[in-house]
C-alpha cells in the first residue's frame, strides 16, 4: 500500500514538473524573442543618434523598443510567478517527504526491536512448535518469512523516500537561485526602462520644438503614402477588372455555345418532324400530335460571376485563394528578423493624423524581402527611387514597400518564403510596409502573420 501510495506521488510530481518545464522554456523563449527585437531597434536607433532631425522612424522605433521592455517585464513577472508556484510545491513536497521518511523510519525502529527480541534461532523454533495445529505452523513459518521480507522493503522505502528528499532539496535550492537571479534581471530591466523613458521624454521635448516641421513631414509622407496605395488598389482594380472580362468573354462563349447547341437540336427536331409527317402522308396516315409541336429544350447558359468572386472564377485561383486563407495566422513574415514598429489603422502624433493600410517592420541593413505566399507578381511600382511589389494569391494580394531593389519580374510566379527584393532605409532606419488586401478591401496583417 505505502509502495503504491509513494509511485503515485512521485508519478504526480513527474507530470508537474514536466508541465512547468514546458511553461518555463515557453516564457524563456518568448523573453529571448522580445530581447533581439529590443537589441534590433537599439542597432537602429545608435546607427540615427547623432542626426539633428527628428523622423517617424525614430520615434517609432523608440516607442517600440519601451513597449517590448514592457513586455519582456510582463515575463519575467510570469517567470517569477512560475517560479514561486515551483517553490511552494517543491516545499510541501519536501515537508511531506520529510514526514513520510520519519514514520518509515520509526516503523523500520520498531522492527528492528521485534527483530532483536526474537532473534535467537530457539525462540524461532519454540514459536512454530507452540502451533496448535500443523495449519497454524505452517502459517506462523510464512509470518516469520513475510516479516524478514518486509524489513527489507521497508529499508529500500527509506533509501527511495531519503533519495528522493535529497533530490527535491536540489531542486529547491536551484529555484531560489533562479528567482534570486530572475528578481536581479527585473530590477535590471526596470532601469533601464526608466532611462528609456527618459530618453522617450527628450524626443518628444524635441519634438515640440520642431513640431512644425515634423507635421510637415508627416504630410508630406501622409501624401507619398496615399499615392501609393491609391495606385495599388488602382493595380488590384485593374486585375478585377481584367479578371472580369476574361469571365464575361467565357460566359458570352458559352451562350453563343449554348445558342448553337440550340439552333442544331431545333434544325434537328425539325428534320425529324418533316420525315415523320412525310412518313405518315405516305401511308396515309395522320400526323401524330406529338410530332406535330415537337418541343426543343433550351440550353443553359452560363453566367459571369460578380464582385471579387471574379478573381476566384477559375479553379486554380480558387484553389490558391483557399489556401491562403486556410494559412490565416500562420503565414511567414516578410522578412527573416524584425519588429512591428507601427500597427494597422489609424495614428496620430501631435495635431497631425495618417492612416496605416498595413503594418511598418523594422529589420535589419540589407535584409531580404520574401514572398509570405505562392503567387503572381502583377505589378512592380516606383515611388522617389524606392519599388513596391504587389502579388496576387486568388482573391489576395500582398503589398511589399520600400523596397530598394527588386529581384522578381511582372508576371513572375513566386514561392512561399522567395526573395522578392531588399529593403530600404527610411531616415536611415530599415523598415518594410507590409499590406494585406481581399480585393480592395485592406486586412490586417498582424492576424495573418505567425507569432514569432
Amino acid at each position: 500500500m505505502k509502495l503504491n501510495k509513494i509511485l503515485f506521488l512521485f508519478l504526480f510530481l513527474l507530470s508537474a514538473t514536466v508541465a512547468v518545464a514546458q511553461s518555463s522554456l515557453e516564457l524563456k523563449r518568448k523573453k529571448e524573442a522580445i530581447q533581439r527585437d529590443i537589441e534590433l531597434l537599439q542597432r537602429n536607433l545608435t546607427k540615427t543618434a547623432k542626426n539633428k532631425k527628428l523622423t517617424q522612424s525614430q520615434i517609432d522605433a523608440l516607442n517600440a523598443k519601451i513597449g517590448l521592455m514592457q513586455d519582456k517585464i510582463t515575463v519575467i513577472n510570469s517567470e517569477i510567478k512560475n517560479l514561486d508556484n515551483q517553490i511552494h510545491e517543491n516545499t510541501n513536497t519536501v515537508i511531506n517527504l520529510k514526514g513520510q521518511l520519519s514514520q518509515l523510519k520509526k516503523e523500520y525502529a520498531g522492527m528492528i526491536r521485534f527483530a532483536q527480541r526474537n532473534q535467537n534461532a530457539y525462540d524461532k523454533m519454540m514459536f512454530v512448535f507452540a502451533a496448535s495445529d500443523f495449519n497454524q505452523a505452517y502459517k506462523r513459518i510464512k509470518y516469520l518469512q513475510q516479516f524478514g521480507q518486509y524489513r527489507k522493503k521497508q529499508a529500500g522505502y527509506i533509501q527511495g523516500t531519503q533519495k528522493d528528499l535529497n533530490y527535491k532539496i536540489v531542486v529547491l535550492d536551484k529555484n531560489l537561485k533562479q528567482k534570486s537571479s530572475l528578481l536581479h534581471e527585473q530590477e535590471s530591466e526596470k532601469d533601464k526602462l526608466g532611462k528609456n523613458k527618459n530618453e522617450q521624454a527628450q524626443v518628444l521635448n524635441k519634438f515640440s520644438k520642431q513640431e512644425k516641421q515634423y507635421k510637415q513631414d508627416i504630410v508630406a509622407r501622409k501624401k507619398q503614402q496615399a499615392q501609393i496605395d491609391r495606385n495599388i488598389r488602382s493595380a488590384i482594380a485593374r486585375e478585377i477588372a481584367i479578371a472580369k472580362k476574361k469571365a464575361e468573354e467565357e460566359a458570352r462563349a458559352a451562350a453563343e455555345r449554348a445558342r448553337l447547341a440550340e439552333e442544331r437540336a431545333r434544325a434537328a427536331a425539325e428534320r425529324a418532324r418533316a420525315l415523320a409527317v412525310a412518313k405518315a402522308k405516305a401511308e396515309n396516315k395522320p400526323i401524330p400530335a406529338a410530332v406535330a409541336a415537337t418541343p426543343v429544350a433550351k440550353a443553359k447558359v452560363a453566367t459571369a460571376n460578380s464582385s471579387n468572386n471574379y478573381l476566384t472564377a477559375t479553379p486554380e485561383a480558387a484553389k490558391l485563394s483557399a489556401a491562403f486563407e486556410s494559412n490565416r495566422g500562420s503565414l511567414p513574415w516578410p522578412v527573416a528578423t524584425g519588429t512591428t514598429t507601427e500597427s494597422f489603422g489609424k495614428h496620430k502624433e501631435g495635431q497631425a493624423s495618417y492612416d496605416n493600410a498595413g503594418i511598418t517592420i523594422q529589420t535589419n541593413e540589407g535584409a531580404a524581402v520574401r514572398a509570405v505566399f505562392n503567387g503572381k507578381v502583377t505589378q512592380i511600382g516606383n515611388a522617389l527611387g524606392r519599388y513596391y511589389v504587389l502579388i496576387k494569391h486568388g482573391q489576395y494580394f500582398t503589398v511589399y514597400q520600400n523596397l530598394k531593389s527588386v529581384s522578381v519580374g511582372k508576371g513572375e510566379d513566386v514561392s512561399t518564403k522567395q526573395t522578392i527584393g531588399i529593403v530600404a532605409s527610411s531616415g536611415d532606419i530599415p523598415e518594410l510596409q507590409f499590406q494585406i488586401y481581399r480585393g480592395q478591401a485592406a486586412q490586417n496583417p498582424a492576424g495573418w502573420l505567425s507569432a514569432k
